[in-house]
């Protein structure tokens, strides 16, 4: 009889602790990562993402949970990615493949908590009422490299002094960036007294015609916009500019580390650590209405010297005394 009582003592503190794990695991809140591209790419940006929400308080596998959803460059898979984090219940949905992931998560929801990163001005794309006091369940970050196109054509230009025409690449499957990004651009390229040619690719395949386009129209150089899709082949688009000896600009650093002759945009460990302090506010109970957005500051300029002498051209002390990394 002690025997049994024992052995059935030890059986109801083992489903106790059970019990309390369970618990302790339900209690645990759930983010729902949403985004267009893939895990490889998004590597370094997870990177400082994790680190502003251990900053926030929050550690991955310790007192938070990170379903994630990528649409791998199918921005028409979004809205049943977004529509399927719903389904599971998530406490919040992380928003970081730009307004084509942004839109969707606000498409599926209008009560759980959404905090997105963009590249654009939220409130005319629709995201928020306003960028003091958002409104509904949305809040974000917003990074300037729509906002900086123009600065990468004049940096160009003062690499190609003597050119008139360059060409600008952009994704049409998120007409919002392309659009803005034209716009700004070509206003800057007016005001330099400059021409500028808009080419349009959406997949790997695009790219050769796109090139083709650019022989014939012979800019002296080419602006890379800053999407998702172009930073998932930076590789890729690198040899195409060295193949076609066309002196480019992008927006991110794994383009001039691919051999790319320039990158100036916003800097990602800013930018995503943006966002994972914003999502650790949100999971301490603040709401996204009453949460500014948030406009990243730190703007990075890469030269790749390399690149510039096989393309023998002389980049001028004036940008490399700014540079924040120079590849030799």
């Amino acid at each position: 009889m002690k025997r049994r009582a024992l052995l059935a003592g030890f059986g109801g503190i083992a489903a106790a602790l059970a019990l309390n794990a369970r618990a302790q695991k339900a209690a645990t809140p759930v983010i729902g990562f949403l985004s267009s591209a893939s895990p490889d790419l998004y590597a370094e940006r997870l990177h400082a993402f994790r680190q502003g929400l251990r900053d926030a308080g929050y550690v991955e596998g310790q007192n938070v949970e990170i379903e994630y959803r990528w649409a791998v460059g199918e921005n028409d898979r979004l809205p049943s990615l977004a529509a399927n984090l719903v389904h599971h219940n998530v406490a919040m949905i992380v928003s970081a493949g730009g307004v084509p992931s942004a839109l969707a998560a606000k498409a599926a929801t209008a009560t759980i908590p959404i905090v997105f990163a963009v590249a654009v001005d939220p409130v005319q794309t629709g995201l928020v009422a306003a960028l003091n006091r958002p409104g509904g369940n949305l809040t974000g970050v917003v990074s300037s490299n729509v906002e900086t196109g123009p600065k990468r054509l004049e940096l160009l230009h003062q690499v190609l002094p003597k050119a008139s025409s360059f060409a600008l690449l952009v994704d049409p499957t998120n007409p919002t960036v392309a659009d803005a990004l034209s716009g700004v651009v070509q206003k800057a390229a007016s005001t330099l007294g400059l021409q500028v040619h808009v080419l349009r690719a959406s997949a790997e395949r695009d790219f050769d015609s796109a090139f083709a386009t650019l022989a014939q129209l012979r800019p002296s150089g080419l602006i890379i916009g800053p999407f998702v899709f172009f930073v998932s082949q930076s590789e890729e688009l690198a040899a195409l500019t060295i193949r076609h000896a066309m002196p480019a600009v992008a927006q991110n650093r794994r383009f001039v580390a691919a051999g790319g002759l320039l990158s100036y945009g916003t800097s990602e460990e800013e930018y995503y650590g943006l966002l994972g302090t914003y999502t650790g506010r949100v999971l301490k109970g603040e709401k996204p209405s009453d949460l500014p957005v948030q406009q990243t500051r730190t703007v990075e300029l890469l030269i790749n010297q390399k690149t510039a002498r096989v393309l023998r051209l002389k980049i001028p002390p004036s940008i490399l005394s700014r540079a924040d990394e120079v590849i030799q």
